[in-house]
């Protein structure tokens, strides 16, 4: 039996391809502007950091602000689908994460602000359908990976300990936060590195009963 209880995954580049090129290249042909120029002015200064620790607090100011920085207005489900469209669903990472529901608690921690969060059943369906309720933005607990606090707040929410929870990201500062608190964290890689990790820990079967995942 493993000591985890508990199993944390981030989203973009872990369960999907994340094309931020995509992104601003969508976002150029609907604008008429530089795709520099947007990069710099939407995610160049601190307003997605905030953003993504709960300031602005609702989907709709989150909204708001974006159309300013962006200086053009965008209607949420345009913002949705262009979010849609950036990401390739990774169906092994996915499956793996399937295989873990019923053998520990599940959820998904993703830096992000309140509107990806009401986005996510239309951006994410594969989300929903594995993490559903427990599917979170990191706006929801008022701090932002790598912040320490963002895990302590996300495992009490569950009740489980630091210690006995499990956490995989592919972005290095994220692995530290998460290690600082407590929990056991793997750092993404590839589909047989993660593998290889939640074998490990015990919750996945080993490599003679691998078929039985894909």
């Amino acid at each position: 039996m493993s000591d985890i209880t508990f199993v944390i995954f981030d989203m973009d580049d872990v369960l999907y391809d994340f094309d931020h090129d995509f992104r601003l290249r969508a976002l150029a042909t609907l604008t008429g502007r530089d795709p520099a120029d947007i990069d710099r002015d939407v995610w160049g200064g601190p307003h997605e950091n905030l953003a993504e620790a709960g300031n602005p607090a609702t989907a709709e100011a989150y909204l708001d602000q974006f159309q300013a920085l962006l200086g053009y207005p965008i209607d949420e489900a345009t913002w949705t689908d262009i979010r849609r469209r950036m990401k390739t669903p990774r169906p092994g990472v996915l499956d793996m994460a399937r295989a873990l529901k019923g053998r520990v608690e599940l959820a998904l921690l993703t830096n992000n602000g309140m509107l990806l969060k009401k986005a996510l059943p239309g951006c994410a369906p594969e989300v929903i359908e594995i993490f559903a309720e427990k599917a979170h933005v990191s706006a929801e607990f008022g701090a932002r990976k790598p912040d320490p606090e963002v895990f302590r707040r996300i495992c009490a929410r569950y009740g489980h300990r630091p210690e006995a929870s499990a956490f995989v990201d592919d972005r290095q500062e994220n692995i530290e936060g998460a290690r600082a608190c407590g929990l056991s964290a793997h750092l993404y890689r590839d589909e047989a590195g993660l593998r290889a990790y939640l074998t490990d820990l015990g919750l996945l079967p080993g490599s003679h009963q691998q078929d039985d995942l894909k």
